[in-house]
């Protein structure tokens, strides 16, 4: 019977073997590292920060020392300790003319419109309809009309316009008056372009606008007129009738 036995590894097989040990340590402290100062900086902020100041994440920036806090949609930056902390500032790359901070909150804030709740919003469509937006609206809101009429130009678009309330109780009653009418997209319409409200409809359920609310607060829809494209990006207030154009082509060709 034939003996089985194990050689002993070679001088460069060890030193394989040591330089993997290290290099699993080294990783492994260095992750205990990171995660033992980002509970510091989140302990730090919670204690010195307002109670709605919530922290999400915590990670290292670009620069030595310096930490990315998220909070939602919104990012600041703080140092190794939480004991400073730099609000309303832009990190930029010099070599590749890169705005980081707005690149970070871009990916924060995107949103996947097949994950929204289309059926509680308002649909209008022109020709095929293959290009989608979404908008969240109010009734009273002067940008948005602009907008409305900058949307009639556009061919071959789907818009799913989330009606949000937020301008006062004259804007809740316009809501409810174009959301029971028999034709939303119609009704909504007309009333942006014309200033005609359909007939009032007793037995209406408008929960949808509630719905909308908190749909609303929940992606930080802070307000109106906001623009979710097919890419998922999103734009506050009534772009320009070019920067449309380009976004609606860049956000479809995106996803092709």
């Amino acid at each position: 019977m034939p003996h089985i036995h194990c050689a002993w590894p070679t001088s460069r097989a060890r030193r394989l073997i040591a330089l993997r040990l290290a290099f699993t340590i080294g990783l492994g402290v260095f992750m205990h590292a990171a995660l033992s100062q980002e509970a510091e900086i989140r302990k730090a902020l919670a204690a010195r920060l307002p109670s709605s100041a919530v922290v999400d994440e915590v990670v290292p920036s670009p620069i030595p020392g310096l930490y990315e806090v998220r909070s939602g949609t919104s990012v600041f930056y703080t140092d190794p300790h939480g004991d400073y902390v730099i609000r309303g500032g832009e990190m930029l790359d010099t070599r590749t003319r890169v705005n980081l901070t707005q690149a970070r909150v871009a990916k924060f804030s995107s949103i996947d419109i097949s994950t929204l709740p289309l059926q509680d919003a308002v649909v209008s469509v022109r020709g095929q309809g293959t290009r989608k937006l979404v908008v969240f609206a109010d009734p009273d809101c002067p940008y948005c009309k602009q907008l409305e009429g900058m949307l009639q130009d556009r061919d071959d678009i789907t818009v799913y316009t989330f009606l949000i309330p937020i301008l006062g109780a004259g804007s809740v009653d316009k809501a409810k008056a174009i959301w029971c009418a028999q034709d939303k997209g119609e009704a909504w319409g007309a009333w942006m372009r014309e200033g005609k409200l359909p007939a009032a409809r007793p037995n209406c359920d408008t929960s949808a606008l509630d719905r909308n609310i908190l749909l609303g607060a929940q992606h930080a829809i802070r307000g109106t007129p906001t623009l979710i494209f097919q890419n998922g990006t999103r734009v506050g207030g009534a772009p320009t009738a070019l920067h449309l154009e380009h976004k609606l082509a860049e956000a479809s060709s995106k996803r092709q």
